[in-house]
């Protein structure tokens, strides 16, 4: 299992709200400037879906991250199953003014593990930075 973490300077209900509003994704989803998310479908609980399309913006890498969320208990816990069923979750623990996101999943055996840790890293400290200034 692979797990990255980052602390949002922002409250639970904000924190929340940035996490899972499609527009608000579609803002932060992405580990560094080069990569966008065109397209966000959201539905947060339990059973609901989830795809979100990445892509480089010179288009040279395009996928989709989708599946099903398997648990969804509001502002602690979000669990999910891939498509090609890789499980994960994203804690979130709030701590006074700030929030704690961890986040925990299997890798895919197709890219290496630190490429995948790299990645997502990049992600949250997006979210954080982007959830931070506005």
């Amino acid at each position: 299992m692979i797990t990255v973490q980052t602390s949002v300077n922002a409250s639970i209900d904000k924190v929340w709200k940035f996490w899972t509003t499609p527009k608000h994704i579609q803002k932060w989803n992405n580990p560094t400037d080069d990569w966008h998310t065109p397209s966000v479908e959201n539905d947060v609980k339990t059973g609901g879906k989830f795809k979100y399309t990445m892509a480089k913006k010179d288009e040279s890498i395009s996928f989709d991250y989708e599946g099903i969320y398997t648990k969804v208990d509001n502002f602690l816990v979000i669990e999910y199953q891939l498509v090609d069923k890789r499980t994960g979750s994203f804690q979130f623990e709030s701590q006074d003014d700030k929030v704690i996101i961890t986040e925990i999943f299997a890798p895919d055996a197709a890219n290496h593990e630190n490429e995948q840790k790299q990645f997502c890293q990049g992600v949250i400290d997006n979210f954080k930075k982007y959830t931070e200034a506005n």
